[in-house]
């Protein structure tokens, strides 16, 4: 049933998605669905925290490895967040699109969903900064502010990038990395990062 109302939510929206396609797309009774999950909202909302937490949990498993460099957790992190966009293009279309233009509590959702990607980044851009030869001065503020330019920056890399023919998650996810770590100074001058 989730699987069903994610592919409907994801082609329709949630205003025009029925409960009886999505009974008939997951070849059950629309009673069932109504059985199971009381209304459209509570489904929508369900699926949002499913999909969500598919996600989190594929980028936690990229950056979770203490014992790996601090570049190389944020390009698994990049990579696993790119490939689950890649092949799950109804659900990422579901947490980018749908759940954050179809107000409250579809927006909460996705906002909750956004904040715990930008904590795993900020959590590496502080380690980062730490780690850096000369002891980078940078405030707490300053790597608040770059976690969510570089999770906005994801969020809209990967819908283009499914809307692109031919790019694939692990160009996309090269591309923010070349952008965020190299930094954009450091492009120009062709220096790119590449895994080691």
């Amino acid at each position: 049933m989730m699987d069903a109302a994610v592919r409907c939510f994801a082609r329709h929206g949630y205003q025009a998605a029925s409960m009886d396609e999505i009974a008939e797309l997951a070849g059950v009774s629309k009673p069932l669905v109504y059985l199971y999950l009381n209304s459209k909202e509570e489904l929508f909302t369900a699926c949002i925290r499913r999909e969500a937490g598919v996600l989190l949990a594929a980028v936690a498993a990229g950056v979770e490895d203490g014992s790996v460099p601090v570049d190389e957790r944020l390009w698994a992190g990049l990579l696993a967040f790119f490939t689950y966009a890649a092949e799950n293009p109804d659900s990422w279309a579901v947490l980018s699109r749908q759940a954050r233009t179809q107000g409250e509590p579809f927006a909460t959702e996705a906002a909750r969903m956004r904040d715990e990607i930008a904590d795993f980044v900020a959590g590496l851009i502080g380690e980062a900064a730490r780690d850096a030869e000369g002891g980078a001065e940078i405030t707490g503020r300053d790597v608040a502010a770059l976690a969510q330019a570089l999770v906005g920056s994801a969020e809209s890399l990967a819908s283009w990038a499914n809307e692109t023919p031919g790019v694939t998650a692990r160009e996309a996810a090269a591309t923010l990395m070349n952008f965020a770590w190299s930094g954009l100074g450091n492009l120009m001058k062709s220096e790119r990062w590449s895994p080691r």
